[in-house]
């Protein structure tokens, strides 16, 4: 028997990228034939896909893990690495992605909408890539950057437009079979739904879907019984309607008490999409007329009922009494929901380049000892050298120089010797470049070479000028000891 699921933890990883090649070519009659290293492939993704075919979560549920390919390494004569296909898994519609705190990443509704769930890695370039004026001819590659891996939580919320609230046996199941053609399960014990069940009704003009959920207890919000199994699936629903059993065997239930226990667990319950549940429109349904009791009670709570201000109809879905009519209460309820819903627009593209003052990194102190530099770049750039290649850690040593690392430390007030931390890695700082060394010889606007020495003012250059030109215009040449060029000027001939 095929098993409803609508809640699992889903492992994901990408895949690494190919690593670089470092390659020279040698061949006969090719003198200096340089470096010919090609660069690695992207690792594959893996994205969430919604699939109209598939309705249930069950296939994560035996299959929770899921790995992308890695990319192809790069090889010698210029020739890269290929990329990795991506994994697509197909989820059904209504799913909500989220982290494992609890946080919405993705809320995936309508055919097609995709969700990229874990990137792949990039791949390293090769030495072909790296060859400048400065290193004609680089001995390393970078390595493939990995890919990501997460765990996520996946949630199915039922895509209807009106859902069914009641206590467990109070005649929701039969409700939808009656209405719809829809077959669930009916039986005469409490909980005997447990999974959602849709149905399609048709109310004159109108079409909508009807959603009967797990029945709901006083405590459900807080998790009993299968209360959030059940609320879970009512925060798309556009109008709920309470299907009150007149015919309960409790004493100390009657329809009144059962609608506002109803309306405590609705209020108490805080939906993960941020919907709001009571300003949904009600509509009541006093189901069970078929049953003299069920009747004379309705007769006598039919004012106290009608006091919440929601349409009440009176039921039975062994008889069908009430059901036209409360079907077209449903459909004028819904046509009102959907006429006052904003229309969906496309996703307008929002440009935010990248502020002037910007670096690209921030350089912090470590809890514990040092210093921390936070930054996509030099992570990357880090995650994709070959520690075990000394001419490798030099080009990352050029690379953090040329961001403005070493200067940023220093600013910091990094000494040699503390430690630095950059992604995985941490590290002795001994600046080598100019802008580390030279960062390092005093403070900012000042040169030890000038300490204590007695400085003259000197005229700055405009003042010089004027000066030159105020004296040639009271004194010729010859006085000021200025030859022309032309009679010092000997013929080579």
């Amino acid at each position: 028997m095929a098993r409803f699921v609508d809640h699992v933890t889903l492992h994901v990883t990408a895949g690494a990228g190919g690593h670089g090649c470092a390659s020279i070519r040698r061949e006969k009659f090719v003198p200096l034939g340089g470096p010919d290293g090609g660069n690695g492939g992207r690792g594959g993704d893996v994205v969430l896909v919604v699939d109209p075919g598939v309705h249930t979560l069950l296939d994560f549920h035996h299959r929770p893990h899921a790995t992308a390919g890695n990319g192809r390494p790069g090889m010698g004569s210029f020739r890269n690495g290929g990329n990795a296909d991506d994994i697509e898994l197909a989820v059904p519609e209504g799913t909500v992605v989220l982290d494992t705190d609890g946080d919405v990443l993705g809320d995936l509704t309508g055919p097609g909408t995709r969700f990229v769930a874990v990137r792949g890695g990039r791949g390293g370039l090769g030495n072909a890539a790296l060859a400048g004026p400065s290193r004609k001819a680089p001995g390393f590659a970078l390595l493939g950057e990995p890919g990501e891996s997460r765990d996520l939580v996946l949630e199915l919320r039922s895509m209807a437009d009106v859902g069914l609230v009641g206590y467990p046996s109070a005649g929701k199941s039969s409700l939808v079979s009656a209405l719809s053609a829809a077959k669930p399960k009916i039986a005469d014990y409490p909980f005997t739904t447990l999974a959602p069940n849709l149905g399609v009704v048709s109310a004159g003009g109108s079409t909508f879907t009807v959603a009967d959920v797990p029945g709901l207890i006083p405590g459900a919000s807080a998790g009993k019984g299968l209360g959030l199994d059940f609320l879970r699936h009512i925060e798309r629903c556009s109008v709920l309607v309470h299907v009150v059993d007149c015919a309960t065997f409790e004493p100390e239930r009657d329809p009144v008490s059962d609608i506002r226990a109803l309306e405590a667990e609705l209020a108490a319950y805080t939906p993960a999409l941020g919907t709001d549940l009571a300003a949904r429109p009600r509509i009541v349904a006093l189901n069970k007329m078929d049953v003299p009791d069920a009747a004379e009670l309705a007769d006598m709570v039919r004012e106290d009922v009608a006091a919440f201000g929601w349409p009440v109809v009176e039921i039975s879905t062994a008889s069908r009494q009430g059901l036209q009519e409360l079907a077209y209460a449903m459909a004028a309820a819904v046509d009102a929901e959907r006429a006052a819903a904003v229309p969906s627009t496309a996703p307008r593209v929002v440009l935010r380049p990248t502020a002037v003052d910007d670096t690209g990194f921030t350089v912090e102190p470590d809890p514990e000892e040092g210093f921390l530099v936070k930054g996509e770049k030099p992570e990357r750039w880090v995650r994709q050298t070959d520690f075990a290649n000394d001419e490798a850690v030099g080009y990352l040593a050029d690379r953090l120089a040329r961001l403005g690392v070493e200067e940023a430390l220093a600013e910091a007030g990094a000494r040699p010797g503390d430690m630095v931390t950059i992604g995985i890695h941490t590290f002795d700082w001994e600046p080598s470049t100019p802008a580390g060394v030279a960062a390092m010889r005093g403070n900012r606007g000042t040169d030890p070479r000038l300490e204590g020495a007695e400085l003259v003012d000197r005229p700055s250059a405009s003042d010089r000028r004027a000066a030159r030109d105020e004296r040639r215009r009271h004194h010729s040449d010859d006085e000021l000891g200025i030859t022309p060029w032309h009679e010092d000027y000997e013929d080579p001939a």
